[in-house]
């Protein structure tokens, strides 16, 4: 019996998680779930798994929910603010923990699991864009396992050779969606509303995440971590735009061949594969029915009208300052667009006036690292503050 905490419990990832572990009663429990602000479904959550721990951002939502917890007589302790995330991710009495809170708000915690030696179920791709180095050195220095969430990453994992995992490989192949805008003229894009960048085509996914993607810069964030993972340069890292979603990636070896994973565009594969690894654990998706598959399509990126994915190459070769001022500006900017403050195009021009500013060179500390992501967001903040005047 395993026990599992997860952090960011409400949004698409954890609830997913949850529906995974609840297949498996025998092998897993429920130790500790966080959430921002959902207070309704943590509750539901809470009720359902009866964890150890509950763990909220603000304190008055905490007290809301230990009352609402009181009332049915349910034991769970719950804790409020950023420390207590950490305590749960670290704590001695949790075997796994599930990373996906999604930005910058989830490093501190996941860091915190992999000081402590947990299996990281890593969701949260900003951890690596921020911190690769130090996250990277942390995992290896407490003997952490570190297993990808994102489907992408996840397939590659798949699809690597068991044990020595860069053995004959050349190259590694991304696969995007390409996004709800993939086939729309550059002039179009300006009038891109926040709905329309919500509706992701393939995959149910958070708002911020859903606009990454039709920028093409949550496939940006994508390479940037699979370098970190995979130990490899951004030059052996290529994106595929893929519209259908069924191939999640691949990976080409020196002999010619190309090996895929594919599956149906849902989350809980990749979770049910990294809970039960090196097992494999019914998941409750459906196989993919090769005879209802009209197409498969393949195109290249197009960097002009989406040049998200060229700014997030740019800034990891830049350095570490530079890929926390990249995650810093997005963030600040995806944000801005969801509130109508910016359009769609000025995504990019944000970013790339931000990452103007950044230090050169890779931070040494979480201090610094902090530092940096302080300043870039300032920055990002300014700009879009000049852009409504």
């Amino acid at each position: 019996m395993k026990s599992v905490t997860i952090l960011g419990a409400t949004g698409s990832i954890g609830v997913s998680t949850l529906d995974v572990i609840a297949q498996h009663p025998e092998r897993f429990k429920v130790f500790a779930l966080s959430a921002s602000q959902n207070i309704e479904r943590l509750f539901a959550q809470c009720q359902a798994f009866k964890p150890r721990y509950a763990v909220l951002t603000q304190v008055n939502a905490a007290e809301q929910l230990q009352a609402l917890l009181k009332q049915v007589d349910i034991p769970t302790e719950v804790l409020a603010g950023e420390e207590a995330l950490s305590f749960i991710a670290a704590h001695p009495d949790t075997d796994y923990v599930m990373a996906a809170i999604v930005g910058a708000a989830g490093l501190r915690p996941t860091l915190a699991a992999a000081q402590a030696g947990k299996r990281v179920l890593l969701a949260n791709k900003e951890a690596l864009v921020m911190s690769g180095q130090l996250f990277m050195d942390a995992v290896q220095s407490a003997g952490a396992e570190l297993l990808p969430i994102d489907s992408e990453h996840n397939a590659i994992f798949q699809c690597l050779p068991t044990q020595n995992r860069q053995q004959g490989v050349q190259k590694l192949l991304l696969t995007a969606s390409g996004g709800p805008f993939r086939t729309w003229e550059q002039e179009r894009l300006a009038s891109i509303t926040p709905a329309q960048a919500v509706a992701h085509p393939n995959w149910s996914m958070g708002k911020k995440i859903s606009v990454d993607s039709a920028t093409l810069m949550n496939k940006g964030l994508e390479t940037i971590e699979a370098c970190w993972l995979f130990n490899m340069p951004m030059e052996q890292i290529e994106v595929v735009v893929h519209p259908q979603s069924t191939i999640h990636s691949m990976v080409t070896y020196c002999d010619g061949s190309v090996l895929a994973q594919l599956g149906n565009p849902d989350m809980r594969t990749p979770i049910a594969y990294a809970l039960g690894y090196p097992e494999r654990l019914p998941s409750g998706v459906e196989p993919l029915d090769f005879f209802q598959l009209a197409r498969l399509d393949f195109e290249r990126p197009d960097l002009v009208r989406f040049p998200c994915l060229r700014l997030a190459a740019e800034a990891h070769q830049a350095g570490g300052y530079a890929t926390i001022a990249l995650n810093a500006a997005n963030e600040e900017a995806v944000q801005a667009f969801l509130n109508q403050q910016i359009g769609f195009l000025d995504i990019p021009r944000l970013i790339e006036q931000v990452l103007a500013q950044a230090c050169s060179g890779t931070p040494t500390t979480l201090e610094t690292i902090f530092i940096q992501d302080k300043d870039s967001r300032e920055a990002a903040l300014s700009w879009i503050k000049n852009k409504k005047m």
